[in-house]
C-alpha cells in the first residue's frame, strides 16, 4: 500500500509535469494554460452533471422500490473522475473524463466490484429473539437474563451490584 502511495504522490506528478512541458513547448504557454483551465471547467461541469443524474435515477429507483442499477461504486467513480479532471494534468484528465463518460465508467465499476467481491466475503447471519422469528430455522438458544441499573455515582454502584446479585440468586434458572 505504501508503495502505491508513494507511486501515486510522487512518479505521476513527475509524469504530469513532463507532459505538460512537452505540450507547452509544442503549443506555447498560452495555449497550454488554457487546455489546462479548460479541463478543470469542463471536469467541474460533467461532474456536476453526471452526479446529478446518478443522483436522479437512485432516487427514481428508490421511489419504484429497485435496486438502482448505478450502485455506490459508480457514484464514487463520478466523484473520483470530476476531481482528477480539476486537477492540472495530462494524465488525471484523461482517466477523470474515461470515469465520467457512462460507458467507461461502467466498465470499470464492474472491474472494481469484481476486485472488491475478490477481496472480501460477505457473510450474513440471522440474529433473533429467543425462539426465533416465525419462519426462522433453529432452535431456542442460551438466554441471558440481565436487570440494569442506573448508577449516579461510584458509592451507589457496589450497593446496587449487591442487590442485583442477591435478586439474581433468588430467581430460577429458566428450563433448559
Amino acid at each position: 500500500m505504501l508503495g502505491k502511495l508513494l507511486l501515486l504522490f510522487t512518479v505521476v506528478p513527475v509524469v504530469e509535469l513532463y507532459l505538460l512541458i512537452t505540450i507547452g513547448a509544442q503549443l506555447g504557454a498560452g495555449a497550454t494554460v488554457a487546455i489546462v483551465l479548460g479541463t478543470g471547467l469542463l471536469g467541474a461541469w460533467l461532474a456536476k452533471r453526471e452526479g446529478a443524474r446518478v443522483m436522479r435515477q437512485w432516487q427514481e429507483s428508490m421511489a419504484r422500490g429497485e435496486i438502482p442499477k448505478e450502485g455506490v461504486v459508480s457514484s464514487v467513480l463520478v466523484l473520483v473522475g470530476g476531481v482528477l479532471l480539476i486537477t492540472p494534468g495530462v494524465l488525471t484528465d484523461v482517466t477523470g473524463l474515461l470515469l465520467l463518460v457512462p460507458w467507461s465508467r461502467r466498465a470499470v465499476a464492474h472491474l472494481v466490484r469484481k476486485r472488491l467481491a475478490h477481496r472480501f466475503q460477505v457473510q450474513s447471519f440471522l440474529v433473533g429473539a429467543p425462539g426465533g422469528f416465525p419462519g426462522a430455522t433453529g432452535g431456542r438458544g442460551p438466554v441471558i437474563d440481565v436487570d440494569a441499573v442506573e448508577v449516579d455515582d461510584a458509592r451507589d454502584a457496589s450497593a446496587d451490584h449487591e442487590a442485583s446479585a442477591e435478586r439474581a440468586e433468588e430467581r430460577p434458572l429458566p428450563p433448559g
